[in-house]
């Protein structure tokens, strides 16, 4: 072969050898990148209850908020597991929906985990 042949042929190889290794990690970065974060996921902080007091006889649907250690925040009223300080005065379905039984003070609370959240509430006697 002439000279000039074998040293075109020797470039294209090289050429074809750097543009493998160029897609090769690129391919290795893009499912690297596309497998996962490397961050732990966010842990439960705090839980925060809304609703407002039923009257004896009444009914009201309460929401409870999961404060995340990233900042953000997440609907956790169905995962809760809820409860009433007195069943006398409310109790509470594993939803959430709060039942004004009888008059007075009372707190309801929603867990998630090792994390409750607590809201006290005065339930009035009905009209």
């Amino acid at each position: 072969m002439p000279a000039p042949f074998s040293s075109l042929l020797q470039h294209e190889v090289t050429m074809r050898f750097r543009i493998i290794t160029l897609l090769t990690v690129l391919l290795a970065a893009t499912i690297f990148a596309a497998c996962g974060s490397t961050t732990a996921p966010s842990s439960l902080a705090s839980i925060t209850l809304t609703g407002t007091a039923p009257a004896v006889g009444g009914v009201s649907q309460f929401t409870a908020t999961g404060a995340l250690s990233d900042g953000t925040t997440q609907d956790v009223t169905s995962t809760a597991t809820w409860m009433s300080s007195d069943t006398s005065v409310v109790t509470v379905s594993s939803t959430g929906v709060v039942t004004g039984v009888g008059a007075g003070p009372a707190s309801v609370f929603a867990t998630v985990g090792a994390v409750t959240g607590a809201l006290q509430l005065n339930v009035s006697a009905g009209e």
